[in-house]
């Protein structure tokens, strides 16, 4: 794919990711509340169900909302779940580094925070790991938004140590790592460990 092509894809997710927020924004404190409900539903059915058992309807039910007013919050089961998950990932704490640490140590401490963010949280992480690959514009907008806020606490931890090269593959690093956690091949509880073995290599091989 050319470079051409590459912006040309960017340019339209962040577009979608802007018409996203945008809705979200318009929402109306009631309707807020709603989506809140349903966000909080359908992660305790995840929990109880997994993500086979897990419908927008299910979610609707428990929430004590009509499926058709789900369904006008979110298009499908996969968004639902994209949705718990964006919704962790974006309460995550911001960290403040110690001046004297090295750039792998800010690396190590931000990658802990969030390869451990859903390690308590094993089936829903599962469940919620298998509806951010689905497919659709509202699942799609939301893998950009994970990508967009991993790459900028990577980058914040780096600081002046900051290369490309080293971003991209952290940022693949950690998609893999969350993927096979969800999958069963590895436990989330794992992570943060593969991720800074993968991060000292990565910063070692670009010197």
């Amino acid at each position: 794919m050319t470079d051409a092509a590459l912006a040309g894809d960017a340019a339209l997710a962040g577009d979608a990711a802007l018409a996203a927020e945008a809705t979200r924004r318009r929402l109306t404190p009631r309707q807020a509340a709603v989506v809140e409900r349903l966000i909080e539903a359908a992660a305790d059915e995840a929990r109880d169900t997994g993500y086979d058992g897990t419908t927008v309807r299910s979610a609707a039910k428990r929430a004590g909302v009509a499926p058709a007013t789900a369904y006008t919050y979110f298009a499908s089961k996969d968004h639902l779940l994209a949705e718990v998950l964006w919704r962790r990932m974006e309460a995550l704490p911001e960290l403040e580094f110690d001046p004297a640490a090295t750039p792998l140590e800010r690396l190590g401490a931000e990658l802990a925070v969030v390869g451990l963010f859903m390690a308590d949280d094993t089936r829903l992480a599962a469940a919620c790991t298998t509806a951010l690959l689905g497919s659709g514009p509202e699942v799609f907008s939301l893998r950009v938004r994970f990508g967009a806020e991993l790459h900028r606490r990577v980058d914040a931890a780096l600081g002046d140590a900051g290369d490309p090269r080293v971003l991209q593959g952290i940022d693949m690093a950690w998609s893999g790592a969350m993927l096979w956690a969800g999958m069963g091949h590895m436990t989330f509880a794992d992570v943060p460990a593969m991720l800074a073995e993968t991060s000292r290599l990565l910063l070692e091989g670009a010197r």
